[in-house]
């Protein structure tokens, strides 16, 4: 008998994969999870062996902020289809964040042919030390903000666009732009400016999730992917985000200073290229900004309270 075919080599060896793997029975119990699991998640062995992957948010889910996604998540449409199954997810970490992951999961047979679980491996997509090179090389850091440059977001809209076609991973983007940047440099200076603009990419960064992706697009312009948002949530995210830039203001020679943004959106549809959608993020950001000056214009033409 070879020495590989022992049960306990055999659990050591998955064990000290840095890949997560964890396996659950048919009840959705957790009876294995190993080293890279620990790593990915936070969570221990001892904190998870045993415990229901469903009445708690141990695993994934396929949509940010749910809970959990039931019989919809990969383990269960492993076990339910009798096929394997991949797809992206989001892993609940034990410091209360979601950590994107790639998923497989297959279901698990016994000597018999009969489904007795399911196994599923999740490799963590942050990939902190990938980003951390990347961000070394010339071009892809806007030198201002300190955020992705447009290099970065035109690569990060191919990855999305790969996913959305490949694996049917949804994306909307949102572009931002600030009215009369140019005339607030001339007032107030390019240093006035960039403080402004360092504001605006921080508060961005602050409110999106680890997997949306956000850049400066161009002189007055941000650009934000939001992967893996649905359809429904865009309009949410896209308000959400317009009431915090509208707090956003710098301290100027003792005066708050800050400039109005308008937003353009789109949402990845089938046939859809990069340059189609960055011609719908551009449409839509020149109806808004015509409403907004439109809006202005009756807003100045009216005496208070008239």
């Amino acid at each position: 008998m070879s020495a590989f075919e022992e049960f306990e080599v055999c659990r050591g060896i998955l064990e000290s994969l840095l890949t997560g793997v964890c396996v659950v029975d048919m009840q959705k119990k957790i009876v294995f999870w190993s080293d890279g699991a620990e790593r990915i998640t936070g969570h221990l062995r001892h904190e998870v062996i045993g415990r229901s992957c469903i009445a708690e948010p141990l695993l994934h889910c396929d949509q940010k902020g749910c809970e959990f996604c039931s019989e919809e998540c990969a383990v269960a449409t492993a076990i339910k289809t009798v096929h394997p199954v991949q797809t992206i997810g989001f892993l609940h970490h034990k410091s209360g964040y979601e950590v994107p992951v790639r998923i497989h999961a297959v279901p698990v047979h016994n000597q018999h042919g009969s489904i007795i679980g399911a196994v599923e491996t999740f490799e963590d997509l942050q990939q902190d030390d990938v980003k951390q090179s990347e961000e070394s090389v010339p071009g892809c850091v806007d030198e201002v903000t300190g955020i992705a440059s447009k290099l970065r977001m035109k690569w990060n809209l191919r990855e999305a666009m790969a996913a959305f076609t490949d694996l049917q991973i949804p994306f909307g983007v949102l572009r931002f732009r600030l009215q009369g940047l140019a005339q607030f440099r001339a007032a107030f200076g390019s240093h006035a400016a960039d403080s402004l603009l360092r504001v605006v990419a921080r508060s961005l960064v602050s409110d999106l999730l680890r997997t949306d992706s956000v850049g400066r697009w161009a002189n007055d312009e941000f650009m934000v992917i939001l992967n893996g948002c649905r359809r429904e949530s865009l309009g949410s995210v896209r308000e959400r985000l317009r009431r915090m830039l509208a707090n956003d203001f710098i301290e100027w020679w003792g005066e708050r200073r800050s400039l109005p943004v308008s937003i353009g959106e789109v949402f990845a549809q089938p046939g859809d290229t990069i340059e189609s959608l960055l011609e719908s993020t551009q449409k839509s950001l020149e109806a808004s900004s015509a409403w907004r000056i439109q809006a202005a214009a009756v807003g100045s033409s009216h005496s208070p309270g008239s």
